[in-house]
């Protein structure tokens, strides 16, 4: 897994402390940013994170580079709706010889392993075949109705692996860029940073609060797990290890 940080709102902190200015006090657009110190800007956003005004965070994005992750996790991040997603298409790029993630957990025991590996040279293989022999009936239909040989072959390579990528695993690799402003992004850090999600998909929300923090502290020093906040969400299911889980945060937000 590769995460990169690629473009965030300019001064994303000094952004959020203008726009709440706005709705607390009698000043014009044009003078928002006077006077806005390091200091007061810090005290406006405490401010709104003590009683909860969280509207005026949406003001400023973040979109990040995601690469080397799976495709059973882009069908959880996508049910995080407050976001814009452009994923590599399987329908326009072909999966040859595809990439994929394996779990920790099937590489750790040998047997599993081999059988994980097996499937997917499987997997590869059907893949393969699949698209060839499309490819071969598209072409043919092609040349029939008029086309030239290259235009042929690559209409007829297109319309193929548009069908062969059925037969390709949750396993297999994908590329996406996403677009979030910090108000949602709060929402996902709270849900994925939790011992409880999903291994693949906490380790992204992980990377991705760690690149926030770099840019914007304040207003992700409370973000995380419901239990970097004094209390955990899950209940009956907690993981108890709430002071664990804290210190790993703390650390995770100082590093670089």
């Amino acid at each position: 897994m590769k995460v990169t940080l690629l473009n965030h709102t300019p001064e994303p902190e000094k952004t959020i402390a203008a726009a709440a200015k706005l709705c607390y006090a009698s000043s014009d657009i044009e003078t928002l940013l006077e006077g806005l110190t390091e200091e007061k800007t810090i005290k406006f956003l405490d401010m709104l994170s003590s009683i909860g005004h969280q509207s005026p965070i949406e003001h400023i994005t973040f979109t990040f580079g995601i690469e080397g992750v799976s495709r059973a996790l882009l069908a959880q991040i996508t049910r995080h709706r407050i976001a814009s997603f452009s994923v590599q298409s399987q329908r326009y790029v072909e999966e040859k010889n595809f990439e994929f993630v394996t779990p920790p957990e099937i590489a750790s025991v040998p047997e599993a392993l081999e059988e994980f590996n097996k499937q997917m040279d499987n997997a590869i293989a059907s893949y393969n075949k699949l698209a060839d022999i499309l490819k071969e009936k598209h072409y043919n239909a092609f040349i029939k109705e008029g086309f030239e040989e290259k235009e042929a072959a690559k209409k007829a390579q297109k319309k193929a692996i548009e069908d062969a990528r059925f037969v390709l695993p949750n396993a297999c690799d994908t590329k996406m860029i996403m677009t979030m402003n910090a108000r949602s992004l709060l929402n996902f850090f709270s849900l994925r940073c939790c011992s409880r999600a999903q291994w693949e998909i906490k380790a992204l929300a992980d990377e991705m609060l760690r690149l926030c923090c770099q840019v914007a502290p304040v207003i992700f020093k409370n973000a995380g797990p419901g239990c970097v906040r004094g209390r955990c969400a899950e209940g009956s299911m907690t993981c108890g290890k709430m002071k664990d889980v804290q210190q790993y945060y703390k650390e995770l937000k100082n590093a670089r």
